[in-house]
């Protein structure tokens, strides 16, 4: 089973979007170099940008988001963003009347059943968890096995958290990468597993 990974870009001070669930220039490396990131172009950043998200990308196997997120991008249209496999929808409503049944969207109600899912669909690939409220109850749940962040320099002062509303603490361990793009610093973690 491939690992759990909670993942955004974010801000300095914390927050995925501001308090109109605006992402600001959270984004904009993205944008801030020649490299595509696929051959649709339409995602260009630096070479050390790319040569870290792109195996990264190739590596996920299943996306799982909340339903505000799902609502917010009215489901990508059908079509799991960045050419993912699957997309678990955590929800505790049923999917939207005229959904397309072939689209590879899952609605699960419960983090844990999500996880569950999320891990069956993608096999020994990854399973990537959207920050914010759904994956900060990911983590909460001891379901995270790593915290992956592009820290860019903004401070919002406000808005919606990277963990969500997780109000436990949870070590991690020190970051073992750490790579400075343009406009954004790469980070990943590990998760601290509490003894049993």
């Amino acid at each position: 089973m491939g690992k759990v990974v909670m993942y955004s870009s974010v801000s300095v001070d914390g927050f995925v979007a501001d308090e109109h669930d605006r992402p600001g220039p959270l984004f904009d490396w993205l944008s801030s170099g020649d490299i595509p990131l696929d051959e649709s172009g339409e995602i260009k950043m630096s070479q050390t940008s790319y040569d870290y998200i792109r195996p990264y990308w190739d590596q996920i196997g299943a996306t799982l988001v909340g339903r505000h997120v799902f609502d917010m991008t009215d489901g990508w249209d059908g079509k799991p963003p960045g050419g993912i496999d699957h997309v678990v929808v955590v929800t505790h409503r049923p999917e939207p009347e005229d959904w397309d049944p072939e689209a590879p969207f899952h609605f699960v109600d419960g983090v844990e059943a999500a996880v569950g899912k999320a891990q069956e669909l993608a096999g020994d690939r990854m399973v990537e968890v959207a920050a914010g409220d759904v994956g900060g109850q990911v983590l909460a749940a001891g379901l995270v096995d790593e915290v992956r962040m592009d820290v860019v320099p903004v401070v919002f002062g406000s808005g919606k958290r990277y963990f969500g509303s997780v109000h436990a603490q949870h070590l991690l361990e020190d970051p073992d990468v750490v790579i400075q793009g343009n406009r954004v610093l790469h980070l990943r973690y590990r998760v601290r597993r509490r003894p049993i």
